[in-house]
């Protein structure tokens, strides 16, 4: 057990006559491990890409509903009246009349 222990610290698994199943196996596991980072780095990109668009649309949806609410104020009847008054337009005293049309 010390032996082989000895061995493996010393690196005599890489020298040996079976040393070309070793390196394939630690070239095998290099390439792995280098897929496996690029994978989360990748992973963590788009993570935070995420997260920017999230505050993207968060601070566009409230822009959305405050330029709703300003459009609701300038198209109330009172804000039209003034604005017409200042045009020289006003409201009408007497009820519109509903025309009727008779097709025979």
């Amino acid at each position: 057990m010390k032996n082989k222990l000895l061995n493996i610290l010393k690196g005599r698994f890489l020298v040996d006559d079976d040393a070309v199943k070793n390196w394939r196996f630690i070239g095998f596991s290099v390439v792995l491990l280098l897929v496996m980072i690029s994978s989360s780095h990748h992973a963590e990109k788009k993570v935070f890409e995420i997260g920017d668009l999230d505050k993207k649309v968060k601070e566009l949806r409230s822009e959305y509903v405050d330029l709703r609410s300003q459009l609701m104020r300038l198209k109330m009847e009172s804000k039209v009246a003034v604005k017409m008054k200042k045009r020289g337009l006003k409201s009408s005293d007497v009820p519109p009349k509903k025309i009727r049309v008779i097709t025979k």
